[in-house]
């Protein structure tokens, strides 16, 4: 081990402050469709957003990126990003967290910078893009107080996130320049289409939304997902996972298209969450068995059981954006509670996964 690492016990405070970070932002949703939660989480309710991103993936995405990194100080941005969302909890100013918030994003966007001075192309150039539009996010929360405008910012901090994360394996296919030329073209959009919504530009969440849409079907067209899934075991069930995340940012992008990314519409709950919960924890759930032993050297292995959250997960998502589709509060409802059930099915997977392993692997010696 390197003196500029952290060994992975000491990364498990990071991880829990992720994690608490997640159990209120899931809760605090439920009390934004009416549902019973704890007195702490109904309090958070106009913070669910900000939890969620700025805080768990923040803090999680963070770490990850600090170990990757071999050095300490990248670390910084993962327990700023925590403690920010920690300090919502907290009986402290109104600018404590947002201010966290913004300190995570600056390092996290060094971070990225320093990947991009490592190996400069296009896909570290996307994640650098996508550290950018947390900052801006954060930035924008801790000047304007209003989360509304800074979510599409932190929805590109995901997408983009991914997006550059799945470039880069396709640098093993065969080069299609072509291919390439559209995702230049995508960044660009997106890039113009955040400037218009900061400047207050109407058009400017359609033209994001149009963004997305082009990215999912570039995914879909261009990913090795669609080799993989032919394949079988943790691979194939990885292909799967992102495949439908495809498809529910395709879904998003669509709804977008339609204004429903506007404040106020009837629609945006879906078209936000076909997002945040379709899209990127469908990434979520594919890709952890693979980062969670990177980052915490415990081993996962693969059950055909992964695929029970992952479907609980869809079909929770169904319910809920027919519902909001059709203006029924109490599918809706049921929909969110499903969403949070799917959600503790995947943590518990987990759990179990390491236990197992833990287990099998003390039986051997």
């Amino acid at each position: 081990m390197s003196f500029r690492e952290i060994p992975p016990i000491w990364r498990l405070p990071l991880l829990i402050l992720g994690m608490i970070c997640l159990l209120t932002a899931v809760l605090a949703g439920l009390a934004r469709v009416a549902l019973d939660v704890p007195d702490f989480a109904q309090a958070q309710a106009g913070s669910h957003g900000a939890l969620m991103i700025a805080g768990f993936f923040s803090t999680v995405i963070g770490l990850e990126r600090a170990v990757a990194l071999r050095r300490l100080w990248p670390y910084l941005a993962p327990l700023c990003a925590g403690l920010g969302g920690v300090a919502l909890l907290l009986p402290l100013p109104a600018g404590v967290s947002p201010i966290l918030f913004c300190l995570a994003g600056c390092v996290f966007f060094a971070a990225s910078a320093l990947v991009y001075r490592q190996m400069p192309a296009l896909f570290t150039f996307t994640l650098l893009l996508g550290a950018a539009a947390l900052l801006l996010g954060n930035l924008v929360w801790l000047f304007t107080t209003k989360i509304s405008l800074a979510m599409p910012l932190w929805m590109g901090f995901l997408i983009l996130t991914i997006a550059g994360e799945r470039l880069e394996l396709t640098r093993f296919l065969p080069p299609q320049p072509l291919a390439q030329r559209i995702f230049i073209s995508v960044l660009a959009v997106i890039v113009v289409a955040s400037a218009l919504i900061l400047f207050g530009v109407d058009i400017g969440s359609q033209a994001l939304a149009g963004g997305w849409l082009v990215l999912a079907l570039w995914l879909i067209r261009f990913d090795i997902a669609r080799r993989t899934v032919k394949q079988a075991g943790l691979t194939r069930f990885v292909a799967v996972c992102l495949l439908l995340g495809y498809g529910w940012l395709a879904v998003g992008g669509l709804l977008g298209l339609a204004g429903a990314f506007a404040s106020g519409h009837p629609w945006r709950d879906s078209a936000l969450h076909a997002i945040l919960l379709g899209f990127v924890f469908s990434m979520v759930i594919g890709h952890a068995p693979i980062i969670f032993p990177a980052v915490m050297r415990v081993k996962i292995p693969y059950h055909p059981f992964f695929y029970l959250p992952l479907a609980a997960l869809q079909l929770s998502l169904v319910v809920r954006v027919v519902g909001n589709l059709d203006a029924w509060w109490g599918l809706r409802q049921l929909g969110s509670a499903l969403n949070a059930i799917s959600l503790a099915l995947f943590v518990l997977t987990l759990l179990v996964s390491v236990l197992r392993a833990a287990g099998n692997q003390e039986i051997a010696k």
